[in-house]
This record gives structure tokens, sequence and C-alpha cells, in this order.
């Protein structure tokens, strides 16, 4: 999923994607110590992509808290 695709989506939906990829993410550690995984660049990409997805909470986190103390 591409950055612009996700910060469109809401913080919910977000949140659900990040849970997703943390458990894919887990299923493909598993599955590379079992040694069933042949593609061991799918490790990196999932990485970046939890690293994406969380990135992006933590923006609106900082976004939402710079309001409130604005106001």
């Amino acid at each position: 999923m591409k950055t612009v695709e996700i910060r469109k989506a809401s913080t919910e939906k977000i949140q659900t994607y990040l849970d997703d990829a943390r458990e894919d993410y887990f299923k493909l550690r598993f599955r590379f110590t079992t040694g069933q995984l042949t593609d061991h660049t799918r490790l990196k990409i999932a990485r970046r992509e939890i690293a994406r997805l969380a990135t992006i909470l933590h923006e609106r986190e900082l976004e939402i808290e710079s309001e409130g103390s604005e106001k």
C-alpha cells in the first residue's frame, strides 16, 4: 500500500492495517525459522510496511497533540 493511500485512510483503518501487517510479519518470521520461506526479501518489505504505518499513526498523534496545545 502506498503512503498516499494510507494517509487518506482513517486512523482506525490504519491501526487495523498495522495489526494485520504485524501478524503477517510474525508468520513470515515463523516460516523463515522453519525453513519454509524461500523469498527472504518479503521480511524486509514487511518491516518497511510496518514502519510506514507506524510513522503515519505517530504523525497523526503529534498533529492532535499540537492542535490541543495551540487552543
